[in-house]
């Protein structure tokens, strides 16, 4: 029992004695915060680390929403997803390996605004050569480019009635308002677009070996069943995947800074 209060008391005295030292530290280092950033001066070096600590985590916790909706992701994931329904092959390819391929196939596409965007917005930033907000607007142009390139104008017409804007001089003066809606929705069109031509011979090969088992009285066998292997022969006889591959990069124009 003695042990323990002389333990209590040491715990207690070091508490107060805490305590009573915050006091002048404060007033030692009035403007030392965390890590030892001085973030009582806005215009200290660190507070603006500070800020653009805050801004990078921020777009990284909207990085997936901004990967899906100002990237040519979105019209890729539709035409793969649709031509694996196409194909009635289930789970396979397996969902990892679809949004691998998309993923690859969007950096392909979008390279060089990523280049473009890092070289006139982000270095700069992360050297210290151009404020956090000038970087970040730098940065955001070549999407602007890219997306001003592959909106249909009926759309952003649409938006831009929609939000009572101004039309502009030029589709690369829209604003985000308008031309980002403007932009996915005509991504899902020109997707369901693709996805359907690619639909039609599958279709046609279902629709045959259906024909034929009912001719021959084989109703009671599933036509998917049977159609699966001619299906799965014909897309790797026409190089299937080098085909839509191909035209889903083609389908982007290119895009030159």
């Amino acid at each position: 029992m003695k042990r323990r209060g002389a333990r209590l008391a040491l715990v207690l005295m070091g508490a107060l004695m805490g305590v009573l030292a915050l006091p002048a530290m404060a007033m030692a280092a009035p403007h030392t915060g965390l890590f030892g950033m001085t973030v009582g001066k806005p215009d200290a070096p660190e507070t603006a680390r500070l800020v653009q600590l805050v801004v990078l985590i921020g777009v990284i916790a909207l990085a997936p929403s901004l990967l899906v909706m100002l990237t040519a992701f979105t019209r890729i994931v539709i035409v793969l997803s649709i031509l694996r329904n196409a194909m009635g092959t289930q789970t396979t390819p397996p969902n990892s390996v679809l949004i691998g391929l998309a993923l690859f196939l969007t950096y392909f596409v979008m390279q060089p605004v990523l280049h473009q965007a890092w070289q006139t917005g982000l270095l700069p930033m992360s050297q210290g050569t151009m404020g956090t907000m000038t970087g970040l607007q730098h940065a955001a142009e070549p999407f602007r480019q890219f997306l001003a390139a592959n909106a249909r104008p009926s759309d952003i017409r649409l938006f831009l009635g929609l939000g009572h804007l101004k039309p502009p001089a030029q589709v690369i003066d829209t604003p985000w308002r308008a031309l980002i809606p403007g932009f996915v929705i005509g991504e899902m069109r020109r997707g369901f677009e693709m996805g359907f031509m690619i639909y039609l011979p599958f279709l046609i090969i279902d629709l045959v070996v259906s024909s034929i088992l009912m001719s021959l009285g084989m109703m009671m066998l599933p036509p998917t069943s049977v159609s699966l292997p001619f299906k799965l022969l014909f897309f790797v006889m026409i190089d299937g995947w080098h085909m839509i591959c191909g035209s889903l990069v083609q389908s982007f124009p290119l895009m030159h800074f």
